[in-house]
């Protein structure tokens, strides 16, 4: 089910939005709000997967409404006007819809909205999925490079940017990524965070010990907040 939230300052265009969204097998009406005010208050409460939003509406308008958004649900904007269209699918909407609105109009929009959420928890279905394929992309040099995940032997954090040793090659890759980002990308079990700036393969640890662990010749430390993580795979108190 797609958990869903109606905003339109006339009563009758929210009477019709919410017979319409009845009439969805896969949509769930969380509320009907007359505004942005009272639709951020349910947001806040009552987190949702898309937004039929109106434009023109007092006090924020809906294009002011998205644009305040921190965290942004699939939006559908359903307007009388329709020279808004190009602002609102810079603003990455899902669908545009100019009243009136037939029902097939309607039907396709949502159907819209459940293909891209279905795409969406594939993705990150496959995320967690231990990424079993083996490798993945980094972006270098105005291209995709791709990293096998075998070829790798740590892993260091610099602010926004990540350094990837691989046994392939003697200079690291170096691409804008964070430390969590990467660490999503690698196979559970197989690479450890032994710090905040480290990651690293454990079938290439050679030798551990309080406050370090050792890559062949290279000793990199462990941070305090990840000594329980080095303990678990030691099987060793520290």
């Amino acid at each position: 089910m797609l958990k869903c939230i109606a905003i339109d300052d006339e009563d009758l265009a929210l009477e019709l939005l919410e017979d319409n969204i009845s009439k969805v097998p896969y949509l769930q009406l969380v509320a009907k709000c007359s505004d942005a005010f009272e639709a951020i208050k349910v947001l806040q409460q009552h987190p949702v997967d898309l937004i039929f939003l109106d434009i023109q509406m007092p006090g924020i308008t809906g294009l002011q409404f998205i644009q305040s958004l921190a965290v942004k649900p699939m939006i559908i904007l359903i307007t009388a006007y329709e020279k808004y269209a190009l602002q609102g699918f810079n603003l990455d909407v899902t669908d545009y819809l100019v009243k009136p609105v037939s029902f097939d109009r309607f039907m396709k929009a949502c159907n819209k909205a459940l293909e891209l959420y279905q795409l969406k928890t594939a993705r990150l279905k496959e995320s967690s999925n231990n990424n079993t394929q083996g490798y993945f992309f980094v972006n270098v040099d105005y291209k995709l490079l791709k990293i096998v995940t075998a070829d790798v032997i740590w892993i260091e954090g610099l602010k926004d940017y990540i350094k990837i040793h691989l046994k392939s090659s003697p200079r690291p890759i170096v691409t804008r990524m964070s430390m969590k980002g990467v660490e999503d990308e690698l196979p559970k079990g197989e690479f450890i965070r032994i710090h905040k700036s480290y990651i690293i393969s454990v079938a290439h640890i050679t030798a551990v010990m309080k406050n370090s662990v050792f890559i062949g010749d290279m000793e990199l430390p462990i941070g305090e907040n990840y000594r329980d993580e080095m303990a678990a795979l030691t099987g060793k108190a520290n």
